[in-house]
């Protein structure tokens, strides 16, 4: 596998995790920013594809109105009726 440097500037307290989890787990700082990035990134591709669609349906009109959004959102956290 091929590999580069990069290169950042983190905050001293952000470090200072890095450091302790990576004794903790007995890796190297590399390979928790590397871990890190990673998962960042498998986020963020998997936020793309839902927000893409998200945008699909709304352009298909699958959407619901204010009224049906408002009217689930107060029933949140109240008991269901059977």
């Amino acid at each position: 596998m091929q590999t580069r440097v990069l290169t950042a500037h983190v905050p001293a307290d952000l470090a200072k995790q890095v450091d302790l989890a990576a004794s903790r787990l007995e890796r190297s700082r590399g390979w928790i920013v590397q871990k890190a990035l990673s998962d960042w990134l498998a986020h963020e591709e998997l936020r793309r594809e839902m927000t893409l669609e998200a945008l699909a349906d709304v352009d298909a009109g699958r959407v619901s109105d204010h009224e049906t959004v408002r009217a689930w959102a107060e029933g949140l956290g109240k008991p269901k009726k059977r």
